[in-house]
């Protein structure tokens, strides 16, 4: 679990305004950035296959808090990890109330095993380690992660297919949005946003894009209903903003 700090004051469940980016360098924001393209949000999420050096550009051009977890080709990030940003794969992360999962990697389809790259057993493994996290934590509003779901905007190839656990995460646990990417726009049949069932919005963020998380969607700082959970997080120092 983690809690974060920014710059200046934010009352609990305000609305939030959250940039969310993936796999390809937005040349607006990096190539031919002008300060208001950054002006006015609240935090960023990164779904992975990003350069170090843009996420660093971002973290310091918002001067807001910049969470990412993992794509498949971020093996770089173990000797150059982007300096100013958190990961938070494995882990819920609150942001003023807002609590976020985050899940990177993408299918395993190669023999060796690299980082970042799982099969169908293991990821389900992961989030079978988290079930005494969530449930401490009362579930979670966002979901991060860098491949799709199975069957909601992945491709039919190995390396494109998306994780049928996720599904099941998702059905049972109802979070505002699943934020990944890993399925670029060049490869056709793209589409930004999906709903899910549930009634949680599966969001396509290659390049970038941005979200409103509104008040009264995600619960107040230290009341999501987890007594323990709760308590904790009253005790933390105040976040700011």
């Amino acid at each position: 679990m983690g809690q974060i700090q920014g710059k200046g004051n934010k009352m609990e469940q305000e609305s939030l305004r959250i940039l969310c980016v993936a796999d390809e360098e937005d040349k607006g924001l990096w190539d031919f950035y002008t300060p208001d393209k950054l002006k006015g949000y609240d935090l960023i999420l990164s779904s992975g296959d990003l350069h170090p050096d843009y996420l660093q550009f971002l973290v310091t051009m918002a001067g807001v808090p910049l969470l990412y977890v993992h794509g498949n080709h971020d093996t770089g990030y173990e000797r150059n990890p982007p300096f100013g940003c958190e990961c938070i794969e494995d882990t819920v992360f609150n942001f003023h109330g807002l609590r976020i999962l985050g899940l990177g990697g993408s299918m395993k389809y190669k023999e060796v095993t690299p980082p970042y790259m799982y099969t169908e057993i293991q990821m389900k493994r992961r989030i079978a380690r988290l079930s005494a996290n969530l449930m401490l934590t009362n579930g979670f509003d966002i979901l991060l992660t860098h491949s799709p779901m199975l069957g909601y905007g992945d491709q039919e190839d190995l390396p494109h297919r998306g994780f049928a656990c996720f599904d099941h995460l998702v059905k049972r646990y109802k979070p505002l949005y699943m934020i990944h990417g890993h399925v670029h726009k060049a490869y056709g049949h793209f589409q930004r946003e999906r709903l899910h069932p549930s009634g949680t919005r599966l969001i396509n963020t290659c390049g970038a894009h941005s979200i409103m998380v509104e008040k009264g969607q995600f619960p107040a700082r230290g009341k999501t209903g987890s007594p323990l959970y709760d308590l904790y997080t009253r005790m933390q120092k105040e976040p700011l903003l």
